[in-house]
């Protein structure tokens, strides 16, 4: 079963109400199935404001492909396996307010 991706598409341009009116129906238009869109307004007076639809998508062959490639390669890496078995003997030192 193919994973899902979210992803996201920002709208920081200012433009008129008709304006983005018509572009948001156009998104919605072309959503896939199951998408789960949600609109927010994000950003500060700083760096401006800018709309962000997020939705769900079907993950592609391309990128279904890559995920396998990167993720075998560092499975049962020795290197990698000695790396995490030392960190792990490092003393982490507690500190006030760290449960540790």
């Amino acid at each position: 079963m193919p994973r899902r991706i979210k992803d996201f598409i920002e709208i920081s341009d200012f433009t008129s109400l008709d304006q983005l009116i018509h572009y948001l129906e156009a998104i919605r238009d072309n959503l896939p199935p199951e998408h789960e869109a949600e609109l927010k307004i994000r950003g500060d007076d700083v760096f401006g404001r800018r709309l962000t639809i997020t939705y769900f998508r079907e993950q592609t062959a391309e990128e279904a492909g890559l995920e396998a490639k990167y993720s075998a390669e560092g499975e049962g890496d020795p290197s990698i396996e000695e790396l995490r078995r030392r960190l792990d003997e490092i003393p982490y030192p507690a500190t006030p307010g760290n449960s540790a």
